[in-house]
Parts: structure tokens; sequence; C-alpha cells
């Protein structure tokens, strides 16, 4: 497995966990919907996630939360890429969170470095999209069905061997295209059409997932599962219990974490790190 995830214009290194900070453009994501809907805010919060410790910026502009309506092309666009343009300045990989060909042609014009998809380059011509850039990092991520039905009707039985089928295949087919295996991260997608004691599964045998020789991002930040075990209602409130299940997800082997709360996730990993 590669120590080094290439992307466009880093090469990241993967010895150390890197922590990838959130930020929503969106009025209605689950944990921030509607607080950085102007560019100058969107800025401000990626300069803050960057004094905070985050070592890459990913930066969508349609929610994912279960039952969440699609976003139209362009106003994805409108949303994103002057927030795209300004990030790219920072000095920092900048990954975009989007499931659209279109928009990821736009972001990758622009300079941006890492395509984070939902769908693993399942639709339309995102496959070919990716595979046509040099240098792009991708991550490939596992959803059942859809974010507007994966929770009514969630998986059933064992989950890690089907999400590894499903990631393995997905790597497959990119490399078929030429691209190469340290360009690609996977992320067994907690809380993507899973139940509660399947997304802990797949953290309590996260080390059977790095048998398929990607490296491993993991996101549990602010997700219902933690929830459903603290009690915890809202997303704001599961700050604690998120930097625990990402301390979790990087003893067991995941190479990025992609959180809301970076300045705490930082700090935890740090303590993780200081036992040698």
């Amino acid at each position: 497995m590669s120590a080094i995830w290439t992307t466009s214009r880093f090469d990241i290194d993967l010895g150390r966990p890197q922590v990838m900070g959130i930020v929503n453009l969106t009025p209605d994501s689950f944990s921030d919907g509607g607080q950085f809907g102007s560019v100058a805010a969107a800025l401000q919060h990626c300069e803050q996630l960057l004094r905070d410790g985050a070592n890459v910026l990913d930066i969508g502009g349609e929610s994912t939360r279960p039952g969440s309506p699609a976003v139209p092309l362009e106003e994805e666009l409108a949303r994103v890429l002057p927030v795209l343009r300004e990030a790219l300045k920072l000095g920092v990989p900048v990954s975009v969170d989007t499931y659209k060909p279109e928009v990821m042609q736009a972001a990758l014009d622009l300079g941006v470095d890492i395509i984070n998809d939902i769908w693993a380059l399942r639709r339309g011509e995102a496959l070919q999209v990716v595979a046509a850039h040099p240098r792009c990092g991708v991550c490939l991520m596992h959803m059942h069905r859809d974010p507007q039905t994966m929770q009514v009707a969630p998986m059933a039985g064992d989950v890690v061997r089907p999400v590894m089928d499903f990631l393995r295949e997905r790597g497959q087919a990119l490399k078929a295209r030429g691209v190469s295996a340290d360009r690609i991260v996977v992320d067994p997608g907690i809380g993507f059409g899973k139940t509660v004691a399947q997304n802990f599964s797949l953290l309590a045998r996260q080390r059977e997932l790095l048998e398929l020789g990607y490296p491993l991002l993991a996101g549990w930040s602010r997700k219902s599962s933690l929830g459903a075990v603290t009690g915890r209602e809202q997303a704001r409130e599961r700050v604690s219990a998120s930097v625990a299940a990402a301390v979790l997800a990087v003893e067991r082997g995941a190479a990025v974490v992609r959180v809301h709360d970076v300045r705490e996730t930082v700090d935890a990993l740090k303590v993780l790190s200081a036992l040698g």
C-alpha cells in the first residue's frame, strides 16, 4: 500500500494521519447547513480549519444526508466554484465533494487536487473525467442505494465483505483505465445505507478493509450512529463521540479522517501519536 496519496498538486504523506476538514456550502447539511453560504464566510471557515490543523480541505455544495434532494447542476457549480477558486490559493490540498462529472471537470480545470465521490464514479462520465486527468487523487466511497432511499431500506446482514467487494471493483475499474493505485483512497461509507450495528462492525473489523491495498478514509464525524449510542440527538452535540471514532479509526489503520471538528481531532491524534 502506498504511503503517498498522489493528487493534482501534492503528494500527500500518509505515513501520518491526515485530517480532512469539511466545508459544507449547503443550506441543508445535517450538521452545519447554511453556516457558510457566502464565499467570504466559506473562506473564513477554510482558514480557521487550517489554523486548527487541517491537512486537506473538502468542499461540497450538495448535502448527502439521508433523504436529501438532489441539487441542480448549475446551482452546485455556482456554490462551489467561487470557493474552490479561492481555497486553491491557501497552499493545501483541496478536495471537491461531488458526484456530478460536470462539477468534477470544472473543479479539475481550476486545479483541484482530489475528487471525493459518494457514488464512486458511477454517474455519467465521472470515471472518464478522473481517468483522463494525469494525476488527480480520488476517494471512492461505498453507498447502498442513494441518499433519498439508503436509510429507508439499508443493507442486510454482514456488510464488511460486500463493501470490500464493491470497493475492489471500483478500484479495478479505475486501474483498468490507467489510473495508478497511488491516486486512489477508499471510504466504506459510514451511514450510507447501513444500520447502526453495521456501521460499528465496519469500525470493529476495519483492518480487513486494508486488505484491498488502498489507503482508507474514515468519515464518522457527527454521524447519527454516534447519536444512537450516546443519546445525543443534535449533530453538534456529537463532538466527543466523533473524536473518539476518529481516533479508533486511525488506530485501526485509517490514513485519512474527514471531520467537522478539526482542532479537537488534531489534539486527540497527537495524544495517540505520543504512544509511539
